[in-house]
């Protein structure tokens, strides 16, 4: 985790036991840090889901869920006979995802508290790895994406999103290239590119044949 995110979780955790009841606990004031009050506007959450052509019974996994933003719109989009895992190596984010995932009757939605190593997901069990604004916080990304190889099905993808070179805020950015190279390193070809997103670059990978 860098100095700025460092700084973002030392302030949420100062700030809530003065905004407990406000926020709707630690993590909900953690899920406002994160998001702000545009993300709407320059995210594109519709326009993303859609763009991952995802199917009834998809099994995905939310990977750096934090407050559940992408979570709960891929829920929708998998259908009841799908499953979505919330990843999060922040167990308060994990539990509000699933609090958040309850209330709107999305029994689709599970949790899975990960390390910065590990997602914690079992082989063979998932068809779309989504990953969004979190590339950056991974401490060795080629060996992250080698070691989520074999969680794909066959036909499986990894999506990622991330702040570009040119994008907000600095220190959060990778550039595409590197997303590129890592991703090849780890032994996945890209598949699709995206540029619809002003602050982002939006990349689809699949497994090297």
């Amino acid at each position: 985790m860098r100095t700025r995110s460092k700084i973002k979780a030392v302030l949420a955790g100062a700030l809530c036991a003065l905004t407990l009841g406000a926020w709707g606990g630690c993590a909900g004031l953690k899920r406002f840090m994160y998001e702000g009050f545009d993300r709407e506007d320059w995210q594109q959450p519709v326009r993303v889901v859609a763009a991952l052509a995802l199917a009834p019974g998809d099994r995905v996994a939310d990977v750096g869920a934090g407050g559940g933003y992408f979570t709960l719109p891929l829920a929708r989009a998998v259908g009841e006979t799908g499953r979505v895992f919330a990843v999060d190596v922040d167990a308060d984010m994990v539990h509000y995802v699933l609090a958040r995932a309850r209330d709107e009757g999305l029994t689709q939605v599970e949790g899975v508290v990960a390390t910065a190593e590990d997602p914690g997901l079992g082989p063979g069990s998932i068809d779309l790895i989504f990953v969004s604004n979190t590339f950056h916080h991974l401490p060795d990304q080629a060996a992250y994406f080698a070691r989520i190889r074999p969680v794909l099905r066959p036909g499986g993808r990894v999506a990622i999103i991330e702040v570009s070179e040119s994008g907000f805020p600095k220190g959060h950015d990778t550039p595409p290239g590197v997303i590129r190279d890592k991703l090849h390193e780890a032994g996945f070809a890209l598949s699709e590119s995206y540029d619809f997103l002003e602050r982002q670059s939006f990349q689809i990978f699949v497994p090297e044949q």
